[in-house]
């Protein structure tokens, strides 16, 4: 199954991440190969969230995540949520349907 996690950040993130940032991609790189965390990456112009795809049973995998990001335990992520995803077009679609 697929979860995306939407992450809304401080209004400052960009002059406040620095200290927290390669702690934060180092952990979620780790994720990424334990085949947890697909893809994720900022929303661009204005930079005030993010999106991660998670990989797993259930969407725990996601809220665990969440619970040891630096940037959540920093204070950057003012909110965050997440939503099963049910793919279902595409090579890694959880659900193929044709």
């Amino acid at each position: 199954m697929h979860f995306l996690m939407f992450y809304e950040f401080v209004p400052d993130i960009l002059e406040r991440r620095a200290p927290f940032r390669a702690a934060h991609l180092q952990y979620a790189w780790r994720a990424h190969e334990r085949g947890e965390l697909i893809l994720g990456g900022a929303y661009a112009d204005p930079v005030d969230g993010a999106v991660l795809l998670f990989s797993g049973d259930s969407q725990r995998v996601a809220e665990q995540f969440a619970a040891e990001d630096p940037y959540v335990k920093a204070g950057l992520v003012t909110r965050w949520r997440v939503r099963q995803w049910v793919t279902v077009v595409g090579e890694d679609a959880a659900t193929p349907i044709r």
